[in-house]
């Protein structure tokens, strides 16, 4: 017999995310939870490739709660956790991610699923991106980062700086059609439509959101948030943090705003369990997972 009380025991049953059935069955599934723990992309702190397990941790947690969305997720979708993919060590480490990522998430977005991945470093869209393009067509990408991502890649040495500009130059991506959200660096901006950070965190999130959806119009979307667009107080967790970002509630109230876009597809990335004493990045990753899915359901 199963009590009430088990279900607010967070610390308990093998951790999937949100305890979500782990299996590749795709029978009837709406959303896929996969993991890619890959951090050989990085240019600063290792350790992302604990960031998936660390999500999953926290999300028995956070997805108790429907707030601030109108229903439980877990009440209206048919969710479960993919397992992990992606992962290898050696030489090949980073073409063998690239192989399964772009394998895995066909299969899944051919089955008509919607798809999260949670990172891992932010070497793994390709894959995601490319396996989204070919159903839905040349799609939108809304970057939620403090960086740009937009350093060409050149076909070789591929990291977590690249995606962005090796993407578009695929032509997975439109940019015309896509924004950067608080960013701040720079590099390449190749077509982006880019809104610093110190532009953005002065908005009122709803009208920030007005105008992300303006420029995205009703093409598909794949999401990818890189946990460092938080300010490094909300989550110091992360390999390369920067200061200047939004808050936890700014960034969540951006993304309830956001229900309307055609999300395919998004991803998760960056967490990076070492630096993250206090879990706070890890419960703030949790969240805006859950968001991210919300998002994904709604449309």
């Amino acid at each position: 017999m199963e009590y009430e009380v088990q279900k607010h025991l967070h610390y308990a049953g093998i951790p999937s995310f949100n305890l979500y059935p782990v299996t590749r069955d795709l029978n009837d599934v709406d959303i896929v939870v996969m993991g890619v723990p890959f951090d050989s992309g990085v240019t600063n702190r290792p350790g992302a490739r604990l960031g998936p397990r660390a999500i999953r941790n926290m999300s028995q947690l956070t997805c108790c709660f429907k707030y601030p969305w109108n229903c439980k997720l877990s009440d209206e979708a048919k969710i479960i956790d993919y397992g992990d993919i992606g992962f290898y060590v050696g030489a090949d480490t980073t073409n063998i991610m690239l192989e399964e990522t772009y394998k895995h998430a066909k299969k899944i977005i051919d089955a008509g699923c919607k798809l999260l991945t949670l990172g891992g470093d932010h070497t793994i869209p390709y894959g995601m991106v490319r396996a989204a393009s070919e159903k839905y067509g040349k799609l939108a990408l809304l970057h939620f980062d403090s960086h740009q991502d937009s350093t060409p890649s050149t076909g070789k040495n591929v990291s977590h700086a690249n995606f962005a500009y090796d993407l578009q130059e695929e032509g997975c991506v439109d940019p015309s059609h896509s924004v950067q959200v608080f960013i701040r660096t720079e590099m390449s901006e190749c077509g982006y439509n880019i809104i610093y950070a110190q532009d953005a965190v002065f908005m009122n999130m709803e009208e920030l959101a007005e105008k992300i959806k303006k420029i995205i119009g009703d093409m598909p979307v794949y999401i990818t948030f890189d946990i460092d667009a938080l300010d490094p107080s909300a989550a110091p967790g992360t390999g390369t943090p920067v200061i200047g970002g939004p808050s936890t509630a700014q960034m969540r109230k951006l993304l309830y705003n956001l229900k309307g876009l055609n999300v395919v597809a998004a991803d998760l990335v960056e967490v990076l369990p070492a630096y993250d004493h206090s879990e706070i990045t890890a419960l703030a990753a949790a969240n805006i997972a859950q968001d991210l899915m919300h998002l994904m359901y709604e449309k």
